[in-house]
C-alpha cells in the first residue's frame, strides 16, 4: 500500500466542501421555485381581504421610458400601466419598426395603477376575461417588451396581494400574484419594459395587466380582473375581441410572438419633455 501524505488529505477534503458550498450558491436572477401548492390547477382564488400580502411600491417623477400596450377593441383603444404614462408629454406606439404613431389621448385611473390610451385602430384585439373566476395554479403568460425588446415570462397564479404606493402617487389596490416559471431564453434580470402588457390565460384570453414586478423573489404582479373591469366600465369602454390565441408552457413564445407582430400587442414610448 502507497503511504498518502496526511496534509494531501487535508487539503483534498477542504477543496471537496469549498466546492459543495459554492456548487449551491443559488442564481441571483434565477425565479424561486413555485409553490408545491401550486403545481396544479386547483381551488378558485379567494376575494381580497385583510390578511392578503402587502407588496410596497414607490412612484417616483416622470421620466422617458418604454412599456407595452395592448389592444382591447376595434376603436383605437388599448390598456397599460398607469405608471407608464402618467406625466408624459407625448405618448406614442410603435406599429412598424421604427415607426411609432403617437397616442391622441391618456386617461388614467385615480385609484388603480390602469391607463386608457385612444390612438390608431387594431384589427386584433384580445379577448378581455374580466370575470373573477380565477383558479389558484392556472397558468398566466406575460408579453410584452421587457428591456425594451420582445419577450415574455411564464408563471403560475398563486395569491392576491395588496399593493401599496407611496412617493409621487399615494394608494393601495388589491392585485394578483404570479409565480415566475420561464421566460425568453436570452432574458435575464429586470423584466421592466413588462408593465402595461397582457397576462393571456391557457385559453388566450387576457386576464390582468402587469403593473409590477419583485425580481429577486420571481413574482409578477398584475391589475385584477374586477379593477380592469371597473375601470372600463368609468370610462364607457366596452371590449371586444373574440379570436383568442391559445398559449402553453411549451408554446408562449411562438404566441407570444404573433400577438407582437399582428399588433395586438405594441411597444408603448414615453417623452416626459425638458424638465429643467
Amino acid at each position: 500500500m502507497r503511504f498518502v501524505p496526511d496534509w494531501l488529505v487535508y487539503t483534498l477534503a477542504l477543496l471537496a466542501i469549498v466546492g459543495g458550498v459554492f456548487s449551491n450558491v443559488p442564481d441571483q436572477d434565477a425565479p424561486p421555485a413555485t409553490p408545491d401548492s401550486v403545481e396544479r390547477e386547483g381551488a378558485t382564488l379567494p376575494p381580497p381581504s385583510a390578511f392578503d400580502e402587502t407588496v410596497l411600491v414607490r412612484v417616483d417623477s416622470p421620466r422617458d421610458g418604454i412599456g407595452t400596450a395592448f389592444s382591447i377593441n376595434t376603436d383605437g383603444q388599448w390598456l397599460t400601466a398607469r405608471h407608464v404614462v402618467d406625466g408624459c408629454e407625448d405618448v406614442s406606439l410603435l406599429v412598424a419598426p421604427n415607426r411609432y404613431l403617437r397616442v391622441e389621448k391618456v386617461d388614467v385611473s385615480q385609484s388603480t395603477d390602469l391607463a386608457l390610451l385612444t390612438a390608431y385602430p387594431s384589427l386584433s384585439p384580445v379577448a378581455l376575461d374580466t370575470s373573477p373566476d380565477l383558479r389558484i395554479g392556472s397558468y398566466g403568460f406575460h408579453v410584452g417588451y421587457p428591456q425594451g425588446r420582445p419577450g415574455e415570462a411564464a408563471s403560475r397564479l398563486i395569491s392576491r396581494s395588496k399593493l401599496v404606493t407611496s412617493g409621487l402617487r399615494r394608494g393601495e389596490e388589491p392585485v394578483l400574484t404570479w409565480a415566475e416559471t420561464g421566460r425568453t431564453s436570452d432574458l435575464s434580470g429586470s423584466l421592466g419594459g413588462l408593465s402595461g402588457g397582457p397576462v393571456y390565460d391557457s385559453d388566450g384570453r387576457v386576464r390582468g395587466v402587469i403593473i409590477a414586478e419583485s425580481p429577486r423573489r420571481g413574482r409578477i404582479y398584475s391589475a385584477s380582473p374586477e379593477a380592469i373591469a371597473e375601470f372600463l366600465a368609468e370610462k364607457g369602454v366596452e371590449p371586444i375581441g373574440e379570436r383568442p390565441l391559445p398559449f402553453g408552457p411549451d408554446t408562449y413564445g411562438g404566441s407570444a410572438d404573433r400577438a407582437r407582430q399582428s399588433l395586438q400587442v405594441v411597444k408603448v414610448a414615453c417623452s416626459v419633455g425638458d424638465n429643467s
